[in-house]
């Protein structure tokens, strides 16, 4: 699906390109209209290069049809995981899942920030999750730790027994250099008008 993403991104990149030139081609006067009526008419005229626009409009079509349902798919796609219990159905919504998960910041103490984002499949429940280090830490034993404490936070809470992958990725080291700037420059406000001196 990723593979079908790209190509549609590559197709309508180099169509629009194509738009793009013929435009700047035209306004440049570069192309007389006699040239384009010559062109139409030889399209006209020629049977096989009348069945290749052809086809290659109904491709188009086809092609811009099919990567409208892929974007609209994912736009529209679940916000909330639903099971069934004895009683009746339940359904919770993945923002919930995602206030869950933001509090486990306060269990690790290496994670000053944590933002997740949850999102419902049909093949299981994909969590990625973007950190801020407090500090330096050992990053693999961390974000394995987190790891599972996310999946087993998220199962015990639901009690659902899908697949829960969870992505990790490290957007900042904050240090105990940042740290100290930031309370220096608290300390030290600036004075207003601190540089002008009496003639």
């Amino acid at each position: 699906m990723r593979i079908f993403t790209v190509l549609g991104v590559i197709f309508y990149a180099g169509v629009i390109i194509l738009v793009g030139i013929s435009l700047v081609i035209f306004s440049l006067n570069l192309l007389q209209v006699q040239d384009i009526s010559n062109l139409l008419s030889f399209a006209q005229v020629n049977n096989n290069l009348r069945i290749i626009i052809g086809l290659s409009g109904v491709l188009l079509m086809l092609i811009s049809l099919s990567f409208a349902q892929l974007i609209l798919g994912r736009l529209q796609r679940e916000k909330t995981i639903a099971f069934t219990t004895s009683t009746g159905e339940v359904t919770i919504a993945l923002s919930a899942v995602e206030d869950l998960i933001r509090r486990l910041a306060g269990i690790i103490p290496e994670i000053k920030e944590l933002r997740p984002d949850v999102i419902a499949t049909k093949k299981g429940i994909i969590v990625d999750l973007r950190v801020v280090l407090k500090r330096e830490a050992n990053i693999p034993e961390l974000t394995s730790r987190l790891q599972e404490i996310t999946k087993s936070k998220i199962q015990e809470v639901l009690g659902v027994e899908e697949q829960i992958t969870v992505k990790i990725h490290i957007a900042k080291i904050v240090g105990l250099e940042d740290k100290k700037k930031r309370e220096f420059e608290k300390e030290e406000p600036t004075v207003p008008f601190s540089g002008y001196g009496r003639a």
